[in-house]
């Protein structure tokens, strides 16, 4: 079969030309990578491997012949999946397109029809030995395809652009691939863990989540599928939050303060009007009645500003202690009269 050229494949595939809708970050990642493709072999045959496992469908005909089928809703994939199988396997392929007026979607399906094309895909991959097999001898991941580093990094591409998706940073830090099997979430996970995250699984309905929630681990996963752009981008809006965090806890930490500040002068302005007005301040030592009358004079001043007041002034500890003693004696002049009552 021919090498196909660049206008068959251009002509081919539809087009994205005339959209203007706003894409979603997990949208901009899967179009980052959509366009990464990597110039070994190995690491392509790796990441085919994830789409035929995330989103294929493997047919044996009456005859034993294969054929294979890759399904998606996005075009981006659609368009990763047919240039991988026509740069790694020089191998053409049928593209069927199918519109759900209902739904207002469209859904893509890159077919490989021939048997031995298919057959060529399916060993690389390593998703069968030999030249024949069951439906029950196709393992849908193989850790052979999958040993370099590199080619697990190509692996994850796949698995995310089949079947992940990630929320906006701007609201919350989500990662997530959805299994249609445990067996399959496992081995992401597995893959996953290698580059030392903790993916965690979730059953949802029938499928099975690999997910990621930290957003220091979102920006390694982005990393390791080698989607630098969306990663720059995760990390402006990380320090933009973490900017805007910690401004608010320094606002409350002030608010808090002056809260304090503003009930402390409160409880003291009570305290010395109620010894002026039961006990007075004739026997009281002059230290403490510069201070009561200060108080009363400034009731919103701060310690240090009332302490700058007095003549001589005194410094923040000392005001403190003078009122403090005022509050203890108005306190034992309450309890003296709650006796005498």
């Amino acid at each position: 079969m021919g090498r196909a050229s660049n206008t068959a494949i251009s002509a081919r595939m539809p087009s994205q030309k005339g959209k203007c809708e706003i894409m979603s970050f997990s949208g901009k990642v899967r179009e980052e990578l959509a366009g990464n493709i990597s110039p070994a072999r190995h690491c392509q045959i790796a990441e085919l491997a994830a789409f035929i496992g995330m989103c294929g469908t493997i047919v044996i005909n009456c005859f034993d012949h294969y054929s294979i089928k890759i399904h998606s809703e996005n075009l981006l994939v659609a368009r990763k999946v047919f240039t991988l199988i026509e740069k790694t396997f020089n191998i053409r392929t049928d593209i069927s397109i199918r519109r759900n007026i209902l739904r207002q979607s469209v859904s893509y399906a890159v077919i490989v029809r021939r048997h031995e094309d298919a057959l060529r895909i399916l060993q690389a991959t390593k998703m069968i030995s030999g030249n024949k097999a069951d439906t029950g001898d196709i393992h849908p991941f193989s850790p052979l395809v999958i040993q370099q580093i590199c080619c697990r990094r190509a692996f994850l591409r796949g698995a995310y652009q089949a079947a992940g998706s990630m929320s906006d940073p701007k609201k919350s830090y989500h990662f997530e691939i959805v299994c249609s099997s445990p067996e399959s979430a496992e081995q992401i996970q597995e893959v996953i863990c290698s580059f030392g995250m903790d993916a965690k699984i979730v059953n949802r309905k029938r499928s099975f989540v690999v997910y990621l929630k930290e957003g220091s681990q979102i920006v390694d996963i982005l990393n390791v599928m080698e989607a630098h752009v969306s990663l720059m981008e995760l990390e402006n809006v990380r320090i933009l939050k973490e900017m805007r965090n910690s401004v608010n806890r320094k606002v409350n930490c002030e608010t808090a303060n002056i809260n304090k500040t503003v009930s402390a002068a409160v409880k003291q302005v009570e305290d010395i009007k109620y010894l002026r007005d039961t006990v007075g301040f004739d026997h009281m030592p002059d230290n403490l009645v510069e201070a009561a009358l200060a108080r009363l004079e400034n009731p919103d001043a701060t310690l240090k500003e009332l302490g700058a007041s007095l003549d001589p002034p005194v410094g923040k500890s000392g005001i403190n202690h003078r009122l403090r003693r005022l509050s203890e004696m108005a306190d034992k002049v309450r309890q003296e009269q709650g006796g005498l009552l």
